[in-house]
């Protein structure tokens, strides 16, 4: 198995309200890997503040994620995407405002890996998605 993250949970990661080892301590000895979409969220929110410190500071936080391994987006990644679509518009959910989200959650079901993210909400009604919500990890992790 492995792990795909959120772009929520680096951007807690790089403001300091959680520490790498927060997130070890969910993964454990998994690997963790990178999707392209949280690349382009994390350079994204670099690129869109006005303050030049900030933006350095996402930018040196965005080259040290970017030694994890990489995730691609490929024609099975875009099948499953399809697919989810598909099957939230029929359940009068839709997709339309989360895009990236879809795209996140396809590759973790693409690769069979566990999604790790805050927003339950956000994922909860995909089919198929191994979702792990930080909250009630870590509660797990400090109740064993």
């Amino acid at each position: 198995m492995g792990y795909l993250i959120d772009t929520c949970i680096w951007i807690d990661v790089e403001r300091g309200s959680l520490g790498p080892a927060d997130v070890a301590a969910v993964t454990g000895s998994e690997l963790v890997y990178l999707s392209p979409v949280t690349i382009a969220e994390l350079k994204f929110g670099a690129e869109n503040t006005e303050d030049a410190g900030v933006r350095q500071k996402r930018l040196a936080a965005l080259a040290r994620l970017k030694h994890k391994p990489l995730l691609t987006i490929d024609e099975t990644t875009g099948e499953i995407f399809g697919d989810l679509a598909s099957k939230l518009g029929r359940n009068g959910q839709g997709h339309r405002y989360r895009v990236q989200d879809l795209w996140l959650a396809s590759q973790a079901i693409q690769y069979s890996f566990f999604f790790l993210t805050h927003n339950r909400k956000d994922f909860a009604d995909i089919p198929g998605l191994n979702l792990v919500i930080f909250s009630e990890a870590v509660k797990h992790e400090q109740d064993l």
